[in-house]
């Protein structure tokens, strides 16, 4: 099964977005993600390229330069008190760049709220030609496929879908069967990696392994190949696999050619 392949910004976070796209083409990734907005209000810096000219110049010449393309933008959070305006000069970036979706969180814990918000930034991210693909997360209000599945059909936009994440599937009880009976108009792209078992199964736990102790795939308890072979023949597939112990150590470039290594092994493997 052929894929294109995405570097993720949690791979090679420590680098700017300019060398991130170097390195995607170094390493021979097609396509690359980019987080223009903190995970977590307080969580991180403010991002300069949301702000900086001098930043967004430089990512597209290195876009233009290397052919390629961007992906994903990051990260789109909706709680109860979210406006939707408040993403406008995000939602242009992406544009500007070219992107294709938007990774999108939900926070929200009432869900009928949190629909009509996701719907209102759909129409919002379709305005800039953007998807918005909601990931659902054990720790957030949108803790299964299910759920996620049914807040983007609730919405009821074309350009809604659903974000699966191999680690969060692992982890929060959804199977292989509803990967299998999303529409494939749902799935616009999927986050590879692997991750340790057994694990600690608070929120702190997994939150500490998913932003830092990823695994490469192939090398921890997640059933990859299943899941590769449940996903729609040529998704793309962002590899996430930050290894935030291992900065300083082995270079971000080093480290982005041993996830897209392990990422084609398994692909390769769902044809055998």
């Amino acid at each position: 099964m052929t894929h294109p392949y995405s570097l993720a910004f949690l791979t090679t976070s420590e680098v700017g977005p300019a060398e991130a796209v170097h390195i995607a083409a170094e390493t021979g990734y097609d396509l690359v993600g980019l987080r223009f907005l903190p995970a977590a209000p307080g969580s991180e810096a403010d991002y300069p390229v949301m702000t900086d000219p001098a930043v967004q110049r430089e990512v597209a010449q290195a876009l233009a330069e290397t052919g390629v393309k961007l992906a994903d933008i990051e990260i789109a959070r909706l709680g109860p008190e979210t406006d939707i305006a408040s993403f406008e000069a995000f939602c242009a970036l992406g544009q500007r760049f070219s992107a294709r979706h938007v990774l999108v969180a939900g926070d929200d814990p009432e869900p009928a709220r949190l629909t009509e918000t996701f719907g209102r930034f759909c129409e919002l991210a379709k305005l800039h030609g953007l998807t918005a693909d909601l990931e659902f997360m054990p720790w957030t209000a949108v803790k299964t496929i299910a759920d996620a599945r049914r807040i983007v059909e609730s919405a009821g936009h074309e350009n809604g879908g659903v974000l699966i994440d191999a680690l969060h599937f692992d982890r929060c009880g959804s199977t292989l069967d509803e990967v299998r009976s999303l529409p494939h108009k749902m799935l616009n792209y999927a986050q590879l990696c692997d991750g340790p078992a057994p694990y600690d199964p608070s929120d702190q736990g997994m939150i500490q392994i998913a932003r830092a102790e990823r695994l490469l795939p192939g090398e921890g308890g997640i059933d990859l190949v299943g899941l590769v072979r449940a996903l729609p023949e040529g998704i793309p597939l962002s590899i996430e696999v930050p290894r935030l112990h291992l900065v300083g150590k082995v270079s971000a470039r080093d480290r982005a050619h041993q996830a897209l290594e392990a990422a084609k092994a398994i692909a390769e493997a769902t044809s055998s």
